[in-house]
């Protein structure tokens, strides 16, 4: 049985940024990672993904991008090898290779048990982040024999699919980006759209990411919001990073040749059924735009930047397809795979404490779980718009390691 005072679940920003402050405070610790530094942007992720933000916003404690290319965007082994250096340069005392099998509540704190041996620790950290497991409709289960079905974990590029068509489900950056790749290497392509956020890749002349940055938007926390819990549902962005800066949005896919469907909402006899409200979803992404580059434009006109940036613009409403259809005979249509791009959830699995609400979500405040020194970082909106991403696995650390020091010299 080893001791330790705190131990991180997960070697990724999150848990590296905590680590960071952590050791500032001297406060002894251990990471705990199933797999390598950064093990989900090695393995979990397919071959042509690049992050959706720039690489200056890749931002950590004490550590920033230097490289040659600041308004570029990572592939995913430039990401991994970002954060390994990270590790490296902070010294993170990381455990690689170490499966977290079960996590129970002991008389002073808790009790970690793992494959290469137990732990005990006063404080926890769950820093595995919100995409651990696909989240997969229970419709899937009647998609007909003989037809492939994937998640995004699965999927690696139009070349590892079978001959045929392809259903994407779902809209958001997962959905909309494999689409893309998937309809440019010739397969058609179906995409079933529900809610989405829609958000050009630049702005008056700057990418979206520097005027939600500059403007505070990504730093708007999570007691602020008067209906957090939807704040927290809501899917990604629709954006891309390419070194055309190109946006990605409906009408985009269209023009190449996708064709949109509604919501899946059935799926039976190998037919699928879709909702018939593309049009309001579409129309609904379009406000909420429109919304946001509203607030840019009144940011920059207070603060008297007009004739710095380029002028204002709205996009055109999204493309519509004037009747789109409501079924679909999967394979009379040629369809062949079925790509599940419906979100993700964490996996907690391991955590043998009484933590969770009746819908099984993790019950906390702001990172702070529903148990005595508990803590968690990387869900959406967690403290802030920003939680999820790279940029803001440091402010939440910097919040919540000052709340566990606190906890410490209150019982010390």
């Amino acid at each position: 049985m080893r001791l330790t005072t705190a131990i991180i679940i997960g070697a990724g920003q999150s848990g590296l940024a905590m680590s960071w402050y952590l050791t500032r405070y001297g406060i002894d610790h251990v990471i705990l990672e199933r797999g390598e530094v950064a093990n989900s942007w090695r393995t979990e992720r397919w071959d042509s993904l690049r992050l959706l933000t720039p690489n200056w916003q890749s931002r950590l404690p004490g550590h920033a991008y230097a490289g040659e290319d600041p308004d570029g965007f990572m592939t995913m082994p430039q990401t991994a090898a970002y954060l390994d250096r990270y590790a490296q340069l902070s010294r993170a005392p990381v455990q690689t290779r170490t499966r977290v099998q079960r996590v129970c509540r002991t008389q002073n704190g808790y009790e970690i048990a793992t494959d290469r041996g137990p732990w005990r620790c006063r404080a926890l950290v769950l820093a595995g982040g919100a995409f651990g497991i696909p989240t997969v409709p229970a419709l899937s289960a009647e998609l007909p024999a003989g037809l492939l079905g994937l998640t995004p974990v699965q999927y690696k590029s139009p070349d590892h699919l079978p001959a045929g068509g392809v259903l994407v489900v779902g809209a958001s950056a997962s959905g909309v980006q494999i689409a893309r790749e998937v309809q440019a290497s010739g397969r058609r392509t179906v995409l079933a759209v529900g809610e989405h956020v829609r958000m050009p890749r630049t702005y008056r002349g700057r990418d979206i990411q520097y005027w939600m940055d500059a403007t505070g938007a990504m730093d708007l926390r999570f007691d602020e919001i008067e209906d957090i819990a939807r704040a927290r549902r809501l899917p990604s962005p629709q954006l891309i990073g390419t070194f055309g800066r190109e946006t990605i949005d409906l009408s985009s896919l269209s023009a190449m040749g996708v064709e949109r469907v509604g919501r899946l909402v059935g799926l039976r006899s190998g037919k699928a059924q879709f909702s018939g409200s593309l049009a309001n979803c579409c129309a609904l992404a379009d406000l909420k735009l429109n919304r946001l580059l509203t607030g840019i434009d009144e940011w920059i006109e207070s603060r008297g930047l007009n004739e710095a940036c380029d002028p204002p613009h709205r996009p055109e409403p999204t493309a519509l397809p004037l009747k789109p259809r409501l079924d679909m005979d999967l394979r009379a249509e040629g369809i062949a795979t079925v790509i599940w791009a419906t979100g993700y959830r964490p996996d907690y699995s391991w955590l043998d404490v009484p933590v969770f609400d009746q819908k099984g979500n993790l019950r906390h405040e702001g990172g702070v779980v529903a148990a005595p020194d508990m803590y968690v970082l990387g869900l959406p909106f967690m403290r802030r718009r920003k939680s999820s991403f790279i940029d803001g696995a440091g402010a939440d650390a910097h919040d919540l390691s000052a709340h566990l020091r606190q906890c410490l010299d209150r019982a010390a």
